[in-house]
């Protein structure tokens, strides 16, 4: 069968139903094979194109949708070495015509004597479909529009050069499988061993959404674009009060930079051993990674930030050049100091190296910002802005009498207050 011809473009995760489909393709006709067996095949696969319209959200021709998602999450040597750089060159190229010639042929196969030879009902269903706004469970709707236009753009190729072309063009401006269409990750173990998993939904917040914090912002976005454009860029703290933004500003520069190829791994404090396994996964990727680590902080009896210190600088390997760790906590030295710790030292020989052990963690990132709590003046701009960007018309000074009150019961003066009470006037509206 022509999907065994595949050179590089074979054995993908979703493959059965090509090869069903194929076989079909290719014998529908032949009458060594029992005509009620191939219909009830057929009928599978009809089941299993509208599985994958409501798993994805696609619409229109579902065939042609399949075989688009597959060329797109493929990561092979071609693929992955186009993504964000674009074109190459080589013998690999002609490896690559061959497979998309094929997979053309699959495009422009028409189904009509197939289902009128098998008796098929239904199976228009599967070449014009209409998805409803509920469907889809991987892909949000950024995503399922790129798809969308790529199947589009390719069955309308006239050629196979036409079609890698226009496929090449898809992984350099976007890039192949879960790095390329996804914006931030989480590690998870499976059955495989460690694997990063896509983030489905991330919350779509921008820079400009944060108000205030100037400076810090500024610190971020110039440490973060040295980074995604090739200069030299630093390990990032970003430290200070609670519901000051530090989260927020990670999400924005994922959401900011995404089109440049940066992309989010979210790390928690029990999975700093499997770091390496995570690192060795994206260390050969045309990405920038920021490994992200939320609310950092060790107590002193903790000891897994020995580890993460040798992970970050300081092992045998050297950390790749496309990966940076970016963490937020609330501690400017991350590991928990105590009075009675001053007291301890004192029956301590070295009690200066004990201090250096706390303290080398923090000093390994070169770049430490920090976010303070507004005072009440700028938490009162900081709500004045909130409610006019929601369109909220209150009077300012009952607005801000308000603001007040609220935030002396709901945690004091800061960004994430300022928020809350901005969400609790919009529940109030009908």
């Amino acid at each position: 069968m022509r999907e065994q011809e595949l050179i590089l473009y074979r054995d993908f995760e979703e493959g059965e139903l090509l090869r069903d489909m194929v076989w079909l393709m290719e014998h529908f006709e032949d009458e060594f094979y029992n005509k009620e067996d191939k219909s009830m095949l057929c009928y599978t696969n009809i089941h299993r194109l509208l599985e994958m319209a409501g798993h994805y959200g696609f619409s229109g021709n579902l065939w042609h949708c399949y075989l688009t998602n597959l060329l797109v999450n493929k990561e092979n040597s071609y693929s992955k070495a186009c993504e964000i750089r674009g074109e190459i060159e080589g013998t690999i190229n002609e490896a690559v015509l061959h497979d998309i010639t094929i997979m053309k042929e699959f495009f422009d196969f028409d189904f009509d004597s197939m289902v009128k030879h098998l008796g098929i009902k239904g199976f228009s269903m599967v070449l014009d479909y209409t998805a409803s706004a509920q469907e889809s469970k991987v892909y949000n709707s950024r995503i399922r529009e790129r798809i969308s236009t790529l199947t589009k753009t390719l069955s309308e190729a006239g050629s196979p050069e036409e079609m890698k072309d226009i496929l090449t063009q898809f992984y350099k401006e976007y890039g192949v499988g879960k790095f390329g269409l996804h914006k931030a990750f989480r590690v998870e173990h499976t059955d495989r061993g460690v694997e990063i998993v896509p983030i489905l939904n991330i919350a779509h917040v921008h820079l400009d959404d944060l108000v205030g914090y100037e400076i810090p912002k500024r610190k971020l976005i110039d440490n973060t674009e040295a980074f995604v454009y090739g200069r030299k860029a630093n390990n990032c703290l970003l430290f200070g009060d609670a519901g000051t933004g530090k989260s927020s500003s990670i999400k924005a520069i994922a959401n900011q930079y995404y089109e440049d190829g940066l992309r989010i791994i979210e790390v928690y404090k029990h999975q700093f051993q499997d770091l390496n396994a995570v690192i060795s996964q994206i260390k050969n990727r045309n990405y920038k990674f920021i490994i992200y680590m939320d609310d950092l902080s060790f107590e002193d009896f903790e000891i897994e930030y020995k580890y993460l210190k040798a992970v970050i600088e300081g092992g045998l390997e050297k950390k790749p050049k496309n990966v940076l760790i970016y963490a937020t906590s609330n501690r400017r030295h991350l590991v928990r100091e105590k009075f009675s710790d001053k007291e301890e030292r004192r029956d301590d020989l070295h009690s200066s190296d004990t201090v250096q052990e706390k303290l080398s963690l923090v000093s390994r990132f070169g770049v430490s910002i920090f976010f303070c709590a507004p005072d009440k003046k700028e938490f009162g701009n900081i709500v004045k802005t909130l409610a006019e960007r929601h369109h909220i018309s209150i009077p300012e000074n009952e607005l801000l009498l308000e603001a007040n009150k609220w935030e002396l019961a709901h945690g004091g003066l800061s960004g994430r207050t300022a928020q809350q009470f901005i969400d609790y006037l919009l529940g109030l509206q009908k």
